[in-house]
């Protein structure tokens, strides 16, 4: 039997809606107060404002019945110490971006040619806020696997139909 497909997992956007309106969190959300490594340099500055929906945790363990979860996010490993926990989520692994925020082909988002690296010839889902059609063309074009890329809105984070869009799709693909 085959493993199963990931689940590729960014944080800022579909879990962290940060481009919502600064004084009004999205409904069901919680603020965490953080200083991930890198957060704007000295000790005396603000932490990072971040919003976690604690329901995500839960859809996101049901959906690991069929997906392989994994962190594809600049928090990298981070995000088990920092997003996980507030989610109830196990420890993760994580995509480690060889570079970030650097150029990549054909117009595509930065991240797009390492998912394909990482996720090898298994199918997929990543789930991103930065994702375009672009970057679909691109996966379409060199992933030898089904792949699904679900772009997030960043002022709104994962709602139900991403939830069971992902359910959807992994059972269309279940056993590849």
């Amino acid at each position: 039997m085959n493993p199963k497909p990931l689940l590729l997992i960014d944080v800022d956007g579909p879990l962290n809606p940060y481009a919502a309106k600064a004084q009004r969190r999205p409904e069901g959300y919680r603020t965490h107060r953080m200083r991930p490594t890198g957060w704007t340099g000295a000790e005396s500055a603000k932490p990072l404002r971040v919003w976690l929906n604690p329901d995500h945790g839960a859809e996101l363990l049901a959906l690991a019945e069929a997906y392989e979860l994994v962190w594809a996010t600049t928090w990298k490993g981070e995000a088990n110490e920092w997003i996980g926990p507030h989610l109830g989520l196990p420890e993760l692994p994580w995509i480690e971006w060889p570079r970030m925020h650097g150029r990549a082909p054909a117009g595509t988002f930065w991240k797009t040619q390492y998912i394909l690296e990482y996720a090898g010839e298994r199918p997929f889902a990543w789930i991103d806020d930065d994702i375009s059609d672009l970057d679909r063309a691109y996966v379409e074009q060199r992933h030898p696997a089904h792949a699904l890329l679900l772009r997030i809105d960043e002022r709104i984070g994962l709602v139900r139909a991403d939830f069971d869009a992902l359910a959807g799709w992994a059972g269309q693909h279940a056993g590849y």
